[in-house]
């Protein structure tokens, strides 16, 4: 799973550059990668919560991908667990320190169609959450010419790629790394 995320971080995030900030922590091999095979939203919770306790002693971590094994493949339900923890963990704790990304091999934005390509920016091969610094956002957006625009780039690029050409690369990095094992 871990191989997975890696190869969509590389061959999705970076090559179409979905966040501009990926392709530094990924040269750097600054993110971690952690496999949390419970299906309780406490225990994620708490599993979280001991991700940004490390991220609070290990500043050489950029950021943190909690890949999902089990148990959220359905993405509503998914989108529960991401509410829960994120009013449990980062909210009372955590608020202004640590953010929250989400990713799903199913991910739908609100008011979008199910089949629109721009989903493909948050789509990946399993139900992911990302845990990143705030600060390090700030910093990185500073020397970034219209951050802003990010989402709309974003939105347009992976409109111009079309599904077909995103779901292909997502389905690659889950089989490349099947038939590896």
């Amino acid at each position: 799973m871990i191989d997975a995320t890696r190869q969509w971080i590389d061959t999705v995030i970076v090559k179409y550059n979905f966040c501009p900030f990926a392709r530094k922590e990924l040269q750097a091999n600054t993110i971690a990668y952690r496999v949390i095979d419970s299906t309780s939203f406490t225990a994620i919770a708490d599993r979280l919560y001991q991700e940004c306790l490390y991220l609070d002693n290990h500043p050489d971590t950029a950021t943190t991908l909690l890949i999902l094994a089990d148990g959220f493949a359905d993405f509503d339900h998914y989108l529960d667990l991401v509410d829960c923890v994120q009013s449990q963990i980062i909210d009372p704790q955590y608020e202004g320190i640590y953010q929250l990304a989400s990713f799903h091999p199913d991910y739908c934005f609100a008011d979008s169609d199910i089949d629109d390509a721009a989903n493909y920016t948050n789509r990946a091969p399993y139900p992911t959450i990302h845990l990143l610094r705030e600060a390090d956002i700030s910093q990185a957006l500073e020397g970034y010419p219209d951050p802003e625009q990010i989402p709309e780039r974003n939105i347009a690029l992976a409109r111009r790629k079309g599904k077909q050409t995103l779901a292909q690369l997502l389905v690659a990095c889950r089989q490349d790394q099947s038939l590896s094992q």
